[in-house]
């Protein structure tokens, strides 16, 4: 069933604004009550920031996968592709080993801001890639340096985990992916960095369009396409680094939601983008509701969700492209 994309947006605007529903009345002891004024301080302090960053965050990733995607002209780009997620996780190890995990480290940590720490990481490992392939002339030199840098920057994080193994829980927490801190600041930051990688990401929507025709055709047609590459590297790069930063690594996201908005709705770029970032919120605010609930009262990290249902819809999408006559 195709969609129009009006329509599929509305649709998943609407599925989004009843998972943030969900995500409000539905926590650790079950459906809330409003009338108890300690559960409504809950509710709109702990639960509704909660839930509107994490479609925030699922938001920045799908916006990110569509766009890596076209950047690339590759279906199986991720917002992770280019050392964002490797140089987020380095940089969150190293803060974690030099002021450790006991009492009298916390202020320190809490003063440089775990989240600061992992956004300047994800910029390093983007950067280190555009220097490693020499700028964004070469699109094939940009995958392979960002595969390599993410190589080499996993590895320096195992170093970092085996010098202070008392980090590996909160290291675990952050790879997983985690909601559970989110809040009113946190909604504001993703907003914004969101806001600004959108405009991008539209007004470069045409060059993506010619780009599916080839580096050669999008040239001949006037795209400047070393500009362009830098201003949709600086969007997805921007959009990754504030939903790592502010939620951990979570898996599937950018890639599943472009890929389920091609398959609902095919179109350009322009509405694809933003049909994506529609898409990657209501997912990952789902994966959020079903992981503080599936288990209560305790949680399962929402990257486990994404993860499961993410893989399980690929291979199903595989086995229905590879089934005769599709």
């Amino acid at each position: 069933m195709n969609f129009r994309p009006g329509v599929l947006l509305a649709l998943l605007l609407a599925v989004g604004a009843l998972a943030v529903a969900a995500g409000v009345l539905t926590g650790s002891t079950g459906l809330a009550s409003l009338r108890d004024d300690g559960m409504a301080l809950i509710l709109w302090e702990i639960r509704l920031p909660r839930s509107l960053g994490a479609w925030c965050a699922g938001a920045l990733l799908g916006m990110a996968g569509a766009i890596s995607q076209g950047l690339f002209r590759n279906p199986l780009a991720d917002p992770y592709l280019l050392g964002s997620a490797s140089g987020a996780q380095l940089a969150v190890a190293i803060a974690l080993a030099l002021t450790g995990v006991s009492a009298q480290h916390s202020s320190l940590l809490a003063s440089l801001g775990l989240t600061g720490i992992a956004f300047v990481g994800t910029l390093a490992g983007v950067g280190l890639t555009l220097v490693l392939a020499r700028g964004v002339e070469q699109t094939l030199r940009l995958l392979l340096a960002g595969v390599v840098v993410g190589v080499v920057l996993n590895a320096l994080t195992n170093l970092a985990t085996l010098w202070a193994p008392d980090i590996l829980r909160a290291m675990q927490a952050f790879l997983l992916g985690n909601t559970g801190l989110l809040g009113w600041n946190s909604v504001a930051v993703m907003a914004a960095c969101g806001v600004m990688a959108l405009v991008v990401g539209l007004l470069a929507s045409p060059a993506l369009d010619a780009l599916t025709l080839g580096e050669f055709t999008a040239a001949s047609l006037g795209v400047q396409l070393p500009a362009v590459r830098l201003l949709l590297i600086f969007a997805f790069a921007l959009s990754t680094g504030a939903a790592v930063a502010q939620t951990g690594i979570v898996a599937f996201v950018g890639l599943v939601s472009p890929h389920l908005v091609r398959t609902l709705c095919p179109t350009l770029h322009g509405w694809l983008i933003l049909l994506s970032a529609a898409a990657g919120g209501a997912l990952l605010l789902a994966a959020d509701v079903i992981a503080r609930t599936v288990i209560r009262p305790q949680e399962l990290p929402v990257g486990l969700v994404t993860a499961l249902v993410g893989g399980i819809y690929l291979l199903i999408l595989m086995h229905r492209r590879g089934a005769p006559g599709k």
